[in-house]
């Protein structure tokens, strides 16, 4: 700071102290100033409406699993099989949401949020993939949207989020079967059938780009084998085979009204620097690298680019499977954590170029998730535009945090509130300029089973001890609270 802004920032104080001691203004006056300077520069607030929730997955929370009937899972499987789990840790305990459903219902309703985005057990439902249903599974999840209603919160239901029933792997090889995209269709059907009354959306599907990539591609995630490209590619389009076979089956099963989308996490392309020609790029690169399930499912096709890389590898399908697959949705939804690709305009074929990551791009606790907050404006305003997609739901957003426990008994995570602040305040920005974001849903309601890294990675805004089962506010429940009383982030 050069001397004369020194001399200045001086003056300016002196006067404020001179003008306080004259009693120049009131201690009130004052105070009302600041406030009203603060509101000058806070974000503008969300739209009248919109949507707040939180989100869990039915194999990280519930436990519970040789209960009431429950089947095998591919998840309880892979998860005792030694190596897999970086804690050597499973899930067949986790936070024993299967019996403490109400007591966690009650910490949903202490944020203040409108819904509740949890998802169905495949197994716990038909313990054999298909066939007999399973009439305990259907009461524990009769009993939780029963419970969520009666606080006021409505229930966002997702049939696929991992846990494919155990059976079905071993019988026809998972998804790399169609017979799975057609068992899919039934459990959606009969989930429709009895749970529309008053779950009044659905998404089908959870991370296609991860489970099929990470469970089949590579081996990292269950069921674990790895398949070569032309597997790969043919599971993938089962899934959204099945993702198309679910939502016929929801609109001919359920309650009419019932809406139906999937959820993925966004292959996420930014422009590295906001030129025309880079967002273009950028806009090439979302529709390309996401040609695999969204493209397809929002299409109708694959897209000439992503049939040329994959040749021979490409998926093998019919044009009535196209059609299928390409049923109209009411809504996408979209995880979105960390920005995947950073891109610019190229003159090469593809029209645009993916830059590397410099090692020190910062990060979270987990070093995956790297922090760019444009990520959720980028991502859902090109899919808008490409897509012409209307409603669109943050279907997951969050972060892991070191979590570390005060001496007070407080956790302190002050590095989730900026991960938070930041994102939701791009996420505004998106929405401000028209971008039709409806709704949010923060990942994650609670500390869980957070699948290869066990309970290393915490994600919740309520700490969970896993041995006691206490379940305990951080600070980052406060900060959601207060973001979604005002429908906007303070300042």
């Amino acid at each position: 700071m050069s001397a004369d802004v020194s001399r200045r920032d001086f003056a300016r104080l002196a006067g404020a102290a001179l003008g306080a001691a004259a009693g120049a203004k009131s201690t009130a006056a004052a105070e009302n100033e600041t406030a009203a300077s603060a509101d000058r520069h806070a974000p503008a607030p969300f739209p009248k409406g919109f949507l707040w929730g939180t989100a869990t997955s039915s194999y990280q929370i519930e436990g519970a699993v040789d209960e009431d009937g429950r089947g095998k899972s591919i998840w309880d499987i892979f998860s005792h099989t030694p190596g897999k789990i970086e804690d050597g840790s499973t899930g067949d305990r986790a936070n024993e949401h299967y019996h403490r459903y109400k007591e966690d219902v009650a910490l949903i309703k202490a944020l203040g949020v409108k819904a509740y985005r949890f998802s169905i057990a495949w197994p716990r439902m038909f313990p054999d993939g298909s066939g007999q249903p399973n009439p305990k599974g259907l009461d524990f999840y009769n009993r939780l949207v029963d419970e969520l209603l009666a606080n006021g919160i409505e229930p966002y239901a997702t049939l696929y989020h991992w846990d494919l029933p155990q059976v079905l792997q071993d019988r026809v090889g998972g998804w790399r079967s169609s017979d799975t995209s057609k068992a899919f269709a039934d459990y959606a059907a009969y989930v429709a059938a009895r749970l529309t009354d008053r779950v009044k959306t659905i998404f089908t599907v959870n991370e296609v780009g991860r489970f099929v990539n990470f469970g089949y591609g590579w081996g990292i995630d269950a069921p674990g084998p790895k398949l070569p490209a032309a597997q790969l590619n043919q599971a993938r389009h089962h899934v959204a085979l099945a993702h198309g076979f679910a939502v016929q089956a929801i609109r001919a099963s359920g309650r009419a009204g019932t809406r139906v989308g999937a959820a993925e996490n966004i292959a996420a392309c930014v422009p590295a620097i906001a030129t025309p020609e880079n967002i273009r790029a950028a806009e090439i690169a979302t529709r390309e690298l996401n040609a695999g399930f969204l493209g397809v499912v929002l299409e109708g096709k694959y897209t000439d680019g992503f049939l040329a890389y994959a040749g021979a590898d490409a998926p093998k399908f019919t044009p009535e499977e196209l059609k299928i697959i390409g049923t109209p949705n009411d809504f996408v939804g979209l995880n979105i954590y960390a920005p995947q690709y950073y891109v610019t305009a190229s003159d090469r074929a593809s029209g645009f170029r993916v830059l590397p990551f410099p090692a020190s791009f910062p990060h979270m606790n987990s070093e995956w998730l790297r922090v760019g907050p444009e990520v959720i404006y980028w991502a859902p305003r090109l899919a808008a535009k490409i897509w012409n997609i209307e409603t669109i739901y943050i279907s997951e957003n969050g972060t892991s945090s070191e979590d570390k426990i005060s001496a007070d008994g407080q956790v302190y995570d002050l590095d989730r509130i900026m991960f938070l602040r930041n994102y939701l305040t791009q996420m505004q920005r998106a929405i401000a300029e028209g971008v039709p974001i409806r709704g949010y849903f923060l990942w994650s309601l609670m500390d869980n089973f957070e699948w290869i890294f066990g309970y290393g990675k915490r994600f919740g805004v309520y700490r969970v001890d896993f041995e006691t089962q206490a379940r305990v506010p951080k600070l980052s429940a406060a900060f959601y609270r207060d973001v979604v009383a005002r429908n906007a982030i303070g300042v």
